[in-house]
């Protein structure tokens, strides 16, 4: 049964009041790379540059959610766009996310509405001894002797975690194993600000358990852990949108 408590419109009226880009692209992406190589984002103080990036992605960008997070139809994950939106000086992440939002009614038509759904949920939050990281230093880049790189704020790592939650153990060595279905949202609860920088050396075991790997790496070195819990998660709810935006 599907509990709502809040319900907010959104439209092309309500956008036009609030913070746009300076300048803006929107463009269809006729070469669709599909789900392993889609939704490349670069995002500045400055600037917001997606490219073969879906509406689904999109979308969750701009009101600060993850992909299970945003209802829609499959279209949402299968049409491919590159954006590039200027907002000609520095500002805020939240005023970033308005002009996000303001570019998808007035080129998408956007037309949705938020709402409380109860699923199956990750809590990101500090574990009991308090975390082991602190924010980057500028100038400063963690060394990444194994592992993969990760520059970010502690939503970013949630929206990591989520994607890297669906990859499933590999059962051969000679294919690298790669994510199957929806991710179940990861919620940033640490309370922690800030841009941190380190590197992420988890590998994958055959019959191993992805969630224990990442249950491990967050306590050990982060000092964070994962939660899981089935409650109330916002959801946007798209009403309606366009396929094709409408021309720069």
């Amino acid at each position: 049964m599907r509990t709502r408590l809040t319900m907010v419109m959104f439209s092309v009226v309500a956008f036009a009041q609030k913070a746009s880009f300076e300048v803006a692209s929107v463009k269809v992406n006729h070469r669709t790379v599909g789900l392993d190589y889609n939704n490349q984002l670069t995002i500045s103080a400055s600037r917001f540059v997606g490219r073969n990036v879906t509406l689904r992605r999109l979308i969750a960008e701009a009101y600060g959610v993850q992909l299970n997070q945003v209802a829609g139809p499959r279209w949402f994950d299968e049409n491919e766009y590159d954006l590039d939106g200027s907002a000609g000086s520095e500002v805020s992440q939240d005023r970033m996310r308005s002009m996000l939002q303001t570019l998808l009614a007035e080129r998408f038509h956007v037309w949705a509405h938020t709402e409380q759904r109860a699923m199956r949920a990750y809590e990101l939050v500090v574990d009991k001894g308090g975390p082991k990281i602190a924010p980057a230093m500028n100038g400063v880049v963690a060394a990444t002797d194994g592992g993969f790189h990760f520059h970010g704020g502690m939503r970013q790592l949630a929206d990591l975690i989520a994607v890297q939650l669906t990859i499933s153990a590999p059962t051969d060595p000679t294919r690298p194993a790669t994510a199957v279905g929806p991710p179940a949202p990861v919620l940033d609860k640490t309370g922690l600000d800030g841009v941190y920088d380190f590197a992420v050396d988890i590998r994958a075991e055959p019959g191993g358990d992805i969630f224990t790997l990442w249950q491990r790496f967050a306590q050990e070195r982060l000092g964070l852990k994962l939660e899981s819990r089935r409650g109330l998660v916002p959801v946007v709810v798209v009403e309606s949108a366009e396929r094709t935006p409408e021309a720069n």
